[in-house]
């Protein structure tokens, strides 16, 4: 799930491919590579860019392909590695410790927190104006979310993407089994789940792993009327009766076989790869399922429906999860780092890649592009950064909350119960004093 692209290799990629995922196919990289860098920059040297990896081949490439065509444009050596997004935290933190981060990287809201209150970024707050000013202002849900002045005296990550989870379920199998309505309710899910469940099919795929999907289990948690700390956001809540009410929902789920084998310990495809194979029938997935099955298994693809995340005793958790692009303080080419994220805003990419990609939109203009009107998923993707939950809701989003979402600690006390057999209040007990061991760093 990792792979390196230098310029010498995008002279070599398959530019059939590309005609498919941009739109105007060869024009779209003519009209982005003339677009050079601003005068006021000088631009030369070499730049590595550490891209997220999703589940759309086209996306990746265009991402690469344009990231290159505008580094020759511009005479800048480009290097661009694809990293699996679920394994950007221990790429990162191995680069911190070795000094051998790049110039400019793609990561996620808890890895940007958590970096930011380390002093790793530098400041981008001209770039973000800028790219704010030329494209009709940020969403407001995503730029409060982003916004890391408190903790580091100004904004350290560019958005560029705003993902989410949705349901997508096997439509024809659940309603085989006289199910036609999506699951309102996460007791709903497993009961369907269930009931689809036979042979090689397993109803619910969730992945229940240390990995950025089995952070799903966090929103359950919290619509089950769960907390990860307080109200100041200063101290652990883990432990409380609502935690042994959601425990008691995954260990009957578990008990009921509906869950696939190796759920405990997949990586980052796990639950992308048992869906396109057939073997599981629902998952929470930010739409990229969909994209390859659209290009790679048609009947799936039509056999499949939407719907936003159940519901618990507390109603519906459905955090945004924005992505960002960030460059830094090591950056050795930080001037040629910032002219291309604002170039990657521009809306002849930007448009391209979202109809690929499994993002919704972080910038006002972009609401009107062709994709969030044609394509449910991104449409369902746009209604989430316009209607859904702000991120840790109903928790305090701090950097505590994005290091115990990086660590793990829900999934862990899941595997603690599922797999290691753990009284619930052991595991809970285990999940507390992890969480408030991070809260007290941040006191």
């Amino acid at each position: 799930m990792q792979q390196r692209w230098t310029r010498r290799r995008m002279l070599g990629t398959s530019a059939a491919g590309l005609t498919g995922a941009t739109l105007g196919g060869g024009k779209l990289q003519q009209a982005l590579a003339a677009r050079k860098a601003p005068a006021t920059l000088q631009m030369s040297g070499s730049l590595t860019y550490w891209g997220g990896l999703i589940f759309s081949d086209d996306a990746n490439n265009l991402l690469v392909d344009t990231i290159n065509a505008w580094g020759e444009a511009n005479g800048v050596d480009t290097e661009v590695v694809m990293i699996n997004q679920n394994e950007t935290v221990q790429r990162v933190s191995a680069a911190v410790e070795s000094g051998t981060l790049p110039d400019a990287f793609d990561l996620g809201l808890d890895l940007l927190l958590l970096l930011a209150t380390q002093n790793v970024l530098a400041p981008v707050d001209d770039v973000y104006t800028a790219i704010g000013d030329a494209h009709g202002g940020w969403y407001p849900s995503v730029a409060d979310a982003t916004d890391t002045t408190a903790i580091a005296g100004g904004r350290t990550g560019v958005p560029f993407g705003a993902g989410g989870n949705l349901i997508l379920r096997r439509r024809d199998l659940a309603e085989a089994a006289g199910f036609t309505e999506a699951p309102a309710t996460w007791e709903e899910i497993v009961t369907q789940a269930e009931a689809v469940t036979e042979g090689t099919v397993y109803g619910l795929g969730l992945a229940l792993s240390n990995v950025g999907d089995g952070n799903v289990q966090m929103s359950v948690l919290q619509s089950y009327g769960g907390r990860i700390g307080d109200d100041d956001g200063a101290n652990a809540a883990i432990d409380s009766e609502a935690t042994h009410t959601y425990l008691t929902w995954v260990k009957d789920a578990w008990d009921r076989g509906v869950f696939p084998p190796g759920n405990t310990t997949w990586d980052g495809a796990g639950d992308n790869q048992a869906y396109l194979s057939g073997t599981t029938a629902f998952i929470a997935n930010t739409g990229s399922v969909a994209i390859a099955a659209k290009a790679d298994d048609p009947e799936l693809y039509e056999a499949t429906a939407y719907s936003p995340l159940p519901g618990g005793p507390q109603g519906i958790v459905s955090p945004i999860g924005p992505n960002l692009r960030v460059i830094p303080n090591t950056s050795s080419n930080p001037d040629a780092a910032k002219a291309l994220i604002e170039h990657l805003a521009q809306p002849e990419f930007a448009e391209a890649y979202y109809n690929v990609a499994i993002y919704g939109p972080v910038l006002q203009a972009q609401a009107d592009f062709a994709p969030f009107g044609e394509n449910p998923i991104l449409a369902g993707l746009k209604d989430l950064v316009v209607n859904g939950t702000p991120p840790g809701y109903p928790d305090v989003y701090n950097t505590a909350y994005g290091e115990i979402s990086a660590n793990f600690i829900i999934p862990r006390m899941v595997q603690r119960v599922v797999i290691d057999g753990y009284e619930f209040q052991a595991a809970i007990d285990e999940a507390q004093a992890a969480a408030q061991a991070i809260y007290d760093k941040y006191k």
